[in-house]
């Protein structure tokens, strides 16, 4: 089982990344919050790996943080969730915030990450109030802002790849864009709470 990868990122998505270790390329699915915190490629990257495995398929998943990684782990544990559901919830709210959502019964925000219905978020609220870590996420590092054509295009990639419907997406981005949020992570956080609403 892989539990930790330290290597170069090589290629980088919303979504994924290809981290090079010493040669070996790694195609790791990583959540918003994660990708947050990376550089450009390129640069070092540390992440901690949940190794997934099926008959079929043997699955890489990345953090960069403890408790994302707890989270995940908590999350493909409740009923009906597997993998790429626990890593849009992920993608769809902060650590912080799903905890206090889950504590707080807090269906609507629930909810409102795709992928997640009414059952759904039921089903993680019942499964997980009494499981959940109690530590505190600290904000990613930011990076540099690039440029605003080039931001909006990553930021529409980026809610689009989450399950998001484009026109909606569209919306989503301009909104956030219009409210000067600031570099590429402080704007698609902006998005995804115009998306909530």
């Amino acid at each position: 089982m892989i539990a930790y990868l330290r290597g170069r990122i090589l290629e980088k998505h919303p979504n994924r990344i290809i981290v090079d270790v010493s040669g070996v390329g790694y195609d790791v699915a990583v959540p918003l919050s994660t990708f947050y915190g990376l550089g450009e490629p390129g640069g070092e990257v540390v992440l901690r790996i949940h190794t997934h495995v099926r008959e079929d398929a043997l699955s890489l998943f990345g953090f960069a943080s403890p408790l994302e990684q707890q989270l995940f782990e908590r999350l493909i544990g409740v009923s009906g969730i597997g993998p790429k559901v626990a890593l849009a919830v992920l993608s769809g709210i902060e650590p912080r915030e799903l905890i206090d959502a889950i504590l707080g019964a807090d269906l609507a925000r629930l909810t409102a990450i795709p992928g997640v219905g009414k059952k759904t978020a039921e089903r993680i609220v019942l499964e997980l109030k009494d499981r959940l870590p109690r530590e505190t996420h600290a904000p990613a590092p930011e990076g540099t802002p690039p440029a605003p054509s080039a931001v909006r295009d990553d930021l529409l990639s980026a809610l689009v790849n989450l399950g998001y419907h484009r026109p909606l997406a569209e919306k989503a981005v301009d909104a956030a864009i219009a409210s000067n949020a600031g570099g590429f992570e402080q704007t698609l956080r902006q998005a995804l709470r115009e998306l909530a609403r």
